[in-house]
């Protein structure tokens, strides 16, 4: 999706502060504030840029410096900027996505589902170094049926079963939501009762073609179940507007990027595209 970058910016300065609340003016690495650091993450991720194309591109956006209260001589290196996302911890960029999906309206309706992305980036030299045979992260969404938010994301490099993966985001995030759809990949009993216990609807299709099956799949079709395809829309946005694959080379900062990107995909939504 193609954003005025002034005004994406400008929303992630509001949205950084407010995510890291108190901790938003502490000096972070190279003693530029922290919320300095997040707000040129999510810049050069939504541009695309490495760390050093990144820090080459503000000294020539006066604009942006301006909004990031930075002078032309003071930009912090591509150095600098590598070692801030090493050292931010995951709870910085989940509270940013956090934030950032709390700006759309909450129905409370959310699909629960799953996809993939290219960690294969890294030269083959690399990989085999570290010993990394995982070519995809398996990545679990909450998506909120009605804005197109994603709510809370749960990633793996070992691709564990639908079935455990997706009680365990629902519930981080259970108090605010009211129903749950999800496809049969998610369909157990221990799911459907871990689920059930938390005062929520769960509506997931059951496989087969047999008359129980075939009647739950039509009750919960009536309740909204087909909404579930907005979760593949909402990966559809972010794959192609911030790309299908990784750029960190460890898995930790991988897992830190997917969320960044799912959250730079709220704050699209809120900017004025061109």
């Amino acid at each position: 999706m193609e954003v005025d970058i002034l005004d994406f910016v400008e929303k992630c300065r509001h949205l950084a502060k407010q995510a890291l609340g108190k901790h938003a003016g502490e000096p972070a690495s190279g003693g530029f504030a922290r919320w300095k650091h997040v707000v040129i993450h999510c810049f050069r991720r939504e541009e695309g840029h490495s760390f050093r194309e990144t820090e080459n591109r503000l000294e020539y956006m006066t604009a942006l410096l301006e909004v990031l209260d930075l002078e032309e001589g003071d930009i912090p290196d591509f150095t600098t900027l590598n070692k801030s996302f090493d050292r931010f911890k995951m709870w910085v960029w989940r509270a940013l996505l956090r934030v950032s999906a709390q700006q759309h309206p909450q129905s409370g309706h959310v699909a629960l589902d799953s996809t993939f992305f290219d960690r294969g980036h890294a030269s083959a030299y690399y990989r085999t170094r570290s010993d990394r045979s995982v070519e995809t992260l398996k990545v679990t969404t909450l998506t909120d049926t009605e804005s197109l938010a994603v709510l809370d994301v749960q990633c793996h490099a070992q691709w564990r079963h639908d079935t455990k993966t997706g009680p365990q985001i629902v519930r981080r995030n259970a108090d605010d939501l009211h129903t749950v759809a999800a496809d049969n990949g998610f369909q157990d009993w221990h799911t459907e009762y871990e689920i059930a216990a938390l005062d929520l609807e769960y509506l997931v299709h059951y496989r087969g073609s047999s008359l129980m099956a075939t009647a739950n799949n039509a009750l919960i079709r009536s309740k909204g179940y087909s909404q579930r395809w907005m979760a593949e829309t909402s990966y559809s946005t972010t794959k192609r507007s911030l790309g299908d694959a990784v750029r960190a080379l460890d898995w930790y900062r991988q897992f830190r990027e997917i969320v960044l990107m799912f959250a730079i995909t709220n704050i699209e939504s809120l900017c004025e595209p061109l």
